[in-house]
């Protein structure tokens, strides 16, 4: 049965360094984002480390790992979630998978999917709809 649930993680801290400058204004940089809360029977901590290209307009296209750990319902345990997005300026946007047996705890066997959207108005949080199912072990 897929479960989904929409939480809002406050962002605690963001760390983003360029690791290349090209001439023409593009960058490449790092990011290490580190989340946590919640809501709608969700109450989680993350971190997420990303890879950044941006353009010399600020937009940019994204990819990274978002290690995940906590209580969905009355599970605990963790899972990581690998996605892809991009910022056209306004709105930042990505998808990710749950990592195929990346789930420990009462989250083993966790499968599904996850989706952000958000502009600055949102921030310090960082809205998540997951969308997941935990196989074998539903109750």
């Amino acid at each position: 049965m897929t479960t989904t649930k929409s939480t809002r993680l406050d962002i605690r801290t963001w760390d983003e360094q360029p690791f290349r400058e090209l001439d023409d204004g593009r960058v490449l940089k790092r990011a290490e984002v580190v989340l946590a809360g919640g809501g709608d029977g969700a109450d989680l901590k993350g971190r997420w480390n990303a890879l950044l290209y941006y353009n010399p307009d600020g937009t940019s296209t994204y990819a990274g790992l978002i290690e995940v750990s906590g209580r969905l319902d009355d599970r605990t345990g963790g899972f990581v979630l690998v996605g892809q997005g991009t910022f056209d300026g306004t709105t930042a946007r990505m998808t990710a998978e749950i990592v195929p047996g990346s789930g420990t705890g009462d989250l083993a066997g966790i499968t599904g999917s996850g989706e952000h959207a958000s502009t600055h108005k949102d921030y310090p949080q960082f809205p998540l709809v997951l969308r997941y199912d935990l196989g074998a072990t539903d109750r």
